[in-house]
């Protein structure tokens, strides 16, 4: 059998990993920052995971882990677009993805399965749709997240040059049931606290369940050097935030943030935050996000797996929406 360590395992997609690596009967060696568990996942199935305390920036800790696991999944990784937090995020996004890479070679593991993120793909300003092939540019319009991504990425091309069997996975914005204080789970709270604003800017979005299989399916395969996006479909923020609310039977949002009204709310909670000292709710990074109108291609993923298939969105989210609900009323 082989043992697998991960990596971000507490957090929303990697706790979803080890689930779907502990169902296919997986020996599963997981890092964590805290003793608190995702409540969300079941505890039969976090009891069956070997937890160590750590962080990936401790290189004495990935290589224990690396001596006793075969196989890894880098599923960490800071995601702020937080000023005050930019430095931690760059750290801990590049710094830590270049140790597990270099203890990997090290340590000749079978294989790495990085996950990225679409951000590491870029936009594009003429609002073409992104593949596998996209060409990382360099301009304003990035968000410090994605270039932290993107030079995490390259730290795992890097290996790959030298020797490493890896493959890299690009999500598109995930949803399912979570935490929803925290990461895509937060667009959950702000429909079912019926938050009255929306834009018309489009995203990708997937499962996080369909996410984690893609990952581990990968991680079965012989497949190297390659990179595959992971997205289900194309929606506006207006729809998906319509579809949330009807899950919920709230209040759909009715107010359209234009760009001119977004740009001042971003600067007003920037002002708030200098007062208050609290992490500022929008920043203008996110507010763009929210803009945008960015389509996504994944076909790639379906070619090499003909029988994979998405999940279609709106039965994510009705599920999604389900599981919050019974989880607030046991509250």
């Amino acid at each position: 059998m082989n043992s697998v360590f991960v990596t971000g395992g507490t957090g929303f997609l990697g706790a979803y990993i080890i689930s779907e690596l502990v169902g296919r009967n997986y020996q599963v060696k997981a890092l964590r920052r805290s003793q608190k568990l995702p409540f969300f996942i079941p505890a039969d199935i976090l009891s069956k995971v070997e937890w160590v305390e750590g962080d990936i920036l401790d290189i004495s800790i990935l290589e224990k882990m690396m001596e006793e696991c075969d196989i890894v999944v880098h599923a960490a990784a800071k995601v702020s677009s937080n000023p005050a937090e930019r430095k931690e995020m760059y750290k801990t996004n590049i710094d830590g993805t270049t140790n597990i890479v270099n203890v990997a070679i090290e340590k000749k593991i079978k294989k790495l399965v990085y996950v990225s993120s679409v951000s590491a793909l870029g936009t594009n300003e003429d609002g073409g749709t992104i593949d596998e092939g996209k060409q990382w540019e360099e301009k304003h319009l990035q968000s410090h997240y994605a270039i932290s991504k993107y030079h995490a990425e390259m730290e795992v091309w890097r290996g790959m040059a030298e020797g490493l069997h890896a493959v890299i996975v690009n999500p598109s914005t995930i949803l399912g049931f979570g935490d929803w204080n925290n990461t895509s789970c937060a667009l959950f709270k702000s429909s079912y606290d019926e938050f009255p604003w929306y834009t018309e800017g489009v995203n990708g979005f997937v499962d996080v369940r369909d996410t984690a299989k893609a990952v581990v399916m990968l991680l079965q395969s012989d497949i190297g050097g390659e990179r595959f996006l992971i997205s289900s479909e194309n929606w506006s923020f207006h729809r998906l935030l319509d579809t949330i609310s009807d899950g919920f039977t709230k209040k759909r949002p009715h107010l359209k943030a234009t760009p001119f009204l977004a740009a001042l709310a971003w600067r007003w909670e920037k002002l708030k935050s200098f007062f208050s000292g609290s992490s500022p709710l929008l920043t203008k990074e996110n507010a763009r996000s929210a803009q945008g109108q960015t389509y996504y291609d994944s076909r790639k993923i379906q070619q090499y797996f003909p029988d994979f298939t998405f999940t279609p969105l709106e039965q994510t989210i009705r599920k999604a929406c389900q599981d919050y609900l019974f989880h607030v009323t046991k509250a």
